[in-house]
């Protein structure tokens, strides 16, 4: 670790492992984004004369108007699950207290399922999305209490307010017609077909405003995973604090969950992956979020290519990829006496 300290300013810690992973990452996330706008199937033939203007009507279209942004709504909602993941792992000090677990994702969609099963439109989907997932948050923090949000009492909760908002949803899909149900299973399964930038945009300013702000609690995060009395007696505003970066997660996943569906385990699986790459304590949000932009965009190459012929949603290759780290991670903690 190397320590910087400016005269008369903070010192900076700097973590060369860290910073390679970042790098490593982002150039990860730049060539998978690459390969999603060359394309595979029918590739552009020429993609930043494209990009400044140039080129047939046809490969404007397939590039900009369907590839690009496609992959700005899945870089979108990679990095917000990724970021929304490592908060709450990082505030609740919990390995499973990832928005999935706790409920905030199924909420969401709860919410947006709602809008669609009414036909609404994709400004009434984000608005519900986010009620939805601020609704969940607060049912699991009246439920838990203020003093049980760090331990496994937050996840059981979250277990159960998810199967049964998975009840509710289950409801709602038979109060649909037909065509409008078939649209919200594929909604909720977590899939980017067809995404353009009504989807895109609402997230990525929301990031742009959030992610900032988010980022500069990082110190704070890692003295919170130091335990309340601890963070407290440091400086941190733990009681102000802890509310305000889970309020801010969850509108991070409702917005994700609005563009995408609720694509699912991305949230759960980065911030564990981003720590291992690292070996650095504390929430790595900036690789957390790295990663999970890299992992959704991976897990869409290979849901458009994996079969021949036929797309794949995206939530259903991220559900294989964690659910089988999640089967790991209570395989390990079973064996180190944690669960």
């Amino acid at each position: 670790m190397i320590v910087l300290r400016p005269p008369g300013g903070r010192s900076l810690q700097l973590r060369p492992r860290a910073l390679a992973v970042g790098a490593a990452l982002t150039l990860l996330a730049v060539v998978l984004g690459g390969l999603t706008l060359v394309g595979v199937d029918r590739p552009a033939p020429d993609v930043p004369a494209i990009l400044a203007g140039g080129g047939n009507p046809a490969d404007r279209f397939i590039l900009l108007d369907l590839r690009l942004p496609r992959l700005a709504t899945a870089l979108g909602v990679g990095a917000a699950l990724g970021l929304a993941g490592a908060v709450c792992q990082s505030l609740l000090r919990n390995p499973l207290g990832s928005p999935d677990v706790l409920g905030f994702t199924q909420g969401a969609a709860t919410g947006a399922l709602v809008v669609v099963v009414l036909g609404g439109g994709s400004l009434a989907l984000g608005g519900a999305a986010m009620a939805g997932g601020l609704a969940t948050g607060l049912l699991g923090y009246a439920l838990v209490g203020r003093h049980g949000l760090a331990g496994h009492r937050v996840v059981l909760v979250g277990i159960g307010v998810t199967a049964i908002l998975s009840g509710v949803n289950g409801y709602l899909l038979t109060r649909a017609p037909l065509t409008d149900a078939a649209r919200a299973a594929l909604w909720l399964t977590g899939s980017l077909d067809g995404r353009g930038w009504v989807n895109a945009l609402p997230l990525l300013a929301a990031l742009a405003v959030l992610a900032p702000a988010i980022l500069a609690s990082g110190r704070a995060l890692q003295l919170i995973e130091l335990g309340d009395d601890l963070a407290t007696a440091l400086g941190v505003p733990v009681g102000r604090l802890r509310p305000l970066l889970l309020a801010a997660a969850v509108a991070l996943v409702s917005l994700a969950a609005a563009a995408a569906g609720p694509v699912s385990f991305v949230a759960l699986t980065a911030p564990h992956l981003a720590r291992r790459l690292t070996r650095a304590p504390g929430p790595n949000l900036l690789p957390a979020t790295l990663l999970g932009a890299a992992l959704l965009v991976a897990a869409d190459l290979v849901a458009q290519h994996a079969i021949a012929g036929q797309q794949l949603p995206v939530g259903v290759v991220t559900g294989v990829i964690g659910g089988s780290h999640l089967v790991w991670l209570l395989a390990v903690g079973r064996r180190s006496g944690r669960l």
